[in-house]
């Protein structure tokens, strides 16, 4: 399961999101703006307030870091 903690406004989240549409990824898309529990899950999971966080099966990865991207989802 992959899970991206974004904004509205992260540039990145959207390249990020882009991406892995590009590559068929499923995944949920979590508005931390809009819900402040997940805010704190992603807080607590990653000791980061900012966006994006990703989640890909329990493994955090802060900001868009397509090489571990990569790697956790045997892209490319």
């Amino acid at each position: 399961m992959v899970k991206i903690y974004t904004t509205p406004t992260c540039v990145y989240c959207k390249t990020l999101i882009e991406y892995l549409k590009k590559h068929s990824v499923d995944f949920e898309v979590i508005d931390v703006s809009k819900d402040e529990k997940q805010l704190e899950v992603m807080i607590k999971d990653s000791g980061q307030m900012g966006v994006p966080v990703v989640d890909i099966d329990g493994e955090i990865i802060v900001g868009f870091d397509k090489e571990k991207i990569d790697k956790l989802l045997k892209i490319n």
